[in-house]
């Protein structure tokens, strides 16, 4: 089976696993990008901890799930934000304004929104969480 967009798989798996009330998740996917995306999630509190399974078929990621997440998905198309544009997205992903996070890659790797704001750089949304 070929993936369009893993990211994306990985998040709809999340975000179903939380909604049924499972504490545990093994996501056969894994790449530099989720490993990054999931650390920025560890980081905010949304998901627990994850660790690495060595499998004969590649990596897979066992994650502890806090049930701590509403909603989060991709962002398609990944728009390019400007150091000053954050507030415009902020408004059109998130619920409110302090509540949820954007997740975005930048030339200094993926962060969230407001650690870029704090840099003073700009990058292209991954996805959003809250």
């Amino acid at each position: 089976m070929v993936l369009n967009d893993p990211v994306a798989n990985v998040l709809s798996h999340i975000q179903n696993y939380e909604k049924i009330g499972r504490k545990e998740i093994v996501l056969n996917h894994s790449s530099k990008v989720i490993k990054e995306l999931l650390r920025v999630l560890n980081e905010n509190s949304y998901i627990g901890s994850s660790e690495v399974i060595e499998s004969n078929r590649g990596e897979k990621l066992r994650l502890n799930l806090l049930n701590h997440i509403n909603k989060c998905g991709v962002i398609k198309p990944r728009f390019s934000v400007k150091k000053d544009e954050y507030d415009k997205f902020e408004k059109r992903f998130l619920p409110a304004k302090g509540f949820g996070i954007l997740i975005l890659s930048t030339s200094q790797g993926i962060m969230t929104n407001d650690e870029a704001k704090d840099k003073g750089i700009g990058g292209r949304l991954l996805a959003y969480c809250y």
